[in-house]
Formats: structure tokens, sequence, C-alpha cells
């Protein structure tokens, strides 16, 4: 290892060791581009803490019976995503606590359901974001909701689908809020007005799923068979 460096650096055989897996086996990763390349001083290849962590990812998704071709897509998107600085803007959620996650646990909220294509699909959405070697979800609740809707059955691409629709709505809604406060009742204290859009938002919704739920328990009348041949 060299000395008087700000992080652990490994040559490939102490990386291998660390990361519980043959040289070799290293050596077919990096040919597959799932970790990224050393760090070179002449001939010798320095790796870092970013790529032991990389090696462990790799290590825990086969675990879960992800295949390396799989890996290798995740691994892809999950370098191009957009840095969590980005997504969160100047500063976190008012009301929601994004989560960190690691590769691995992302895959236990999601199982089979986290493929390339669904976490790109929400990193574009802002959803996930990346910090280092961290997954940043946005919101606790969201993340909680949608592993829950895919234990149920949903798709996890249907439930992103329906999270950009709703996202658009929200968007919507909050800005009409906010126009009309501002316009009606420019001192309304920002609190107050979460907590009154809230309000109505949520009476609504329970309301436009009644009539939703009611429409579809409804019986359907029976075809008119009536003139037809037999």
């Amino acid at each position: 290892m060299a000395e008087g460096r700000e992080h652990r650096e490994y040559r490939m055989e102490e990386l291998a060791r660390e990361a519980g897996i043959t040289v070799r086996t290293l050596r077919f990763y990096r040919e597959r581009g799932l970790i990224q390349p050393p760090r070179r001083e002449g001939r010798i290849a320095w790796y870092d803490d970013h790529h032991l962590a990389r090696l462990r990812t790799i290590t825990g998704l086969l675990d879960r019976g992800h295949t390396l071709n799989g890996i290798a897509d995740l691994a892809a998107t999950f370098d191009s995503g957009r840095d969590v600085a980005e997504v969160l803007g100047l500063g976190e959620p008012t009301e929601e606590t994004p989560v960190r996650l690691t590769p691995e646990k992302l895959a236990d909220y999601f199982a089979d359901e986290a493929t390339a294509e669904n976490l790109s699909a929400a990193l574009d959405l802002g959803y996930l974001a990346t910090d280092g070697d961290e997954i940043v979800h946005i919101s606790r609740r969201l993340l909680e909701v949608s592993a829950e809707l895919v234990r149920e059955g949903v798709p996890l691409s249907a439930v992103l689908s329906s999270g950009r629709l709703v996202r658009e709505h929200a968007d919507a809604l909050a800005a009409h809020f906010v126009r009309v406060l501002r316009t009606h009742a420019a001192d309304t204290d920002p609190d107050q007005l979460r907590t009154l859009a809230h309000a109505v938002v949520d009476a609504e919704l329970s309301m436009a799923l009644d009539r939703q739920l009611r429409d579809d328990d409804a019986p359907r009348p029976a075809p008119d068979l009536r003139g037809q041949d037999t």
C-alpha cells in the first residue's frame, strides 16, 4: 500500500484479498468494465476504496441472483447518474427524508425489478441520485411506497410511470396554490400554506378514489342479446 496518501490504495493482490475474490476474477471484472481503471504510477496500478466498494457490490448483487451482464448495465447506469447535489439543489426537501442506499440494499427493496432500465428511469425522474459509492433516494416515503407496490405485484416500470404522471399534476397543483395565496393572502405563512394545500389535495384524492372504486365495483349490465341469432 502507498504511504502518506489521503485515501487508502491497494495493489491488485491486496484489493483482491480485501474483496474476497481472486486476482483472476479481479482482472476479469476490470476487462468487462465492471470497475473503473486504476490509477497508474509507471507500471504499478493503484486501486482505492471506491474500487473495493464496487467489488463488494458486485459480490452482493451476484449473491442476490443478478447476472454479470445485468450488473454491468446497472454499473454503467449508476456511473452516469446525476450527482445528489444536482437533484437536491440548494437544500434537502423540506418535508421528505432522503435515504442513502448501497446498490445491494436497493436490490433488496426491488429484487429483480432493480434493472438498469428502471434505475435509469428513476435517475431521470429524480427519485435517485448518486453520491460517491452510494445511491440517494429523494424520499423515504416514496421509496417505501414504491417497494410496497412492487411487492403487491405492480411492475416497478409502472410505478415509475405513475410517479412521473403524479409529478406533473403535483407541480401544477403546487403552482396553483402558491399563485392563489400570493394573490389573495400574501402574508400566509409557508407552513400554513403546506397544511392547507395538503388538506385540499388529500380530501379531493380520497373522494376521487371513492368514485373510481365505486364505479369499478358497480355491476355491469348484461349484454342485450335480443335479435341475435342463436
